[in-house]
């Protein structure tokens, strides 16, 4: 992993999407923790360090270092710290390769349940209890992607006071200012420009420079 941290290409919101099974999502969250890191040590990327440990916290959301390294950043940088709600905690609480399993064998054994009622009729209550327990992994593995879907579509601020505008274009006039390591939703997308919602409800138009999205894009 020591030949992977330097590598500053994780910063850059262009990275390609950590592919190889789980060595390579593993490999992936260990390069975006130690640059979090390194770049938390650095007062002046603030924006880098939050997008990097966000990034790493998609693939291990039950790592408490994540976390707290997290809430180090934004409160250094005056960013008020993002809400989690319980929900949140529980339905993350393992890794999504593993809750990716569970949702498989949840649909096994509902389906090999079925599949006995044919073969064996007379267990109803071993039938019973497989289609329940296969119903709670596949609800679980729903519910964990419904939690997550949101970071799909969020991104970090990476400059310093970044202009939102009332129109996706370079002239238009600023409604508010976004601080560096602010995480915002991004909404719509017009040219180089993205329309963005922060957690207060407030919107405007965000030059693609200034922010990097949670999830790279091809």
């Amino acid at each position: 992993m020591a030949d992977c941290v330097p590598d500053c290409r994780l910063a850059l919101p262009d990275l390609p999407h950590p592919g190889g099974g789980g060595r390579g999502q593993g490999l992936f969250r260990g390069c975006a923790l130690q640059l979090g890191k390194r770049l938390r040590s650095r007062a002046d990327k603030p924006g880098l360090a939050v997008l990097n440990y966000e990034r790493a916290r998609l693939l291990a959301p039950d790592d408490p270092d994540i976390d707290a390294n997290l809430r180090f950043v934004r409160e250094s940088s005056h960013v008020a710290p993002e809400p989690r709600r319980w929900i949140d905690r529980l339905v993350t609480i393992a890794r999504p390769a593993v809750v990716a399993w569970l949702g498989v064998a949840g649909v096994v054994m509902m389906g090999a349940a079925l599949l006995a009622g044919h073969l064996a009729p007379h267990r109803r209550r071993m039938r019973r209890a497989a289609m329940v327990a296969g119903a709670v992994l596949v609800g679980f593995t729903l519910s964990n992607g419904l939690v997550l879907w949101p970071k799909l579509h969020e991104a970090v601020i990476l400059s310093e006071a970044t202009p939102a505008r009332v129109s996706p274009v370079p002239m238009g006039d600023p409604l508010f200012v976004l601080p560096e390591a602010e995480t915002v939703r991004i909404t719509a997308e017009h040219d180089d420009f993205v329309l963005v919602r922060t957690r207060a409800g407030r919107a405007g138009w965000v030059s693609r420079a200034n922010l990097a999205p949670v999830v790279p894009r091809r």
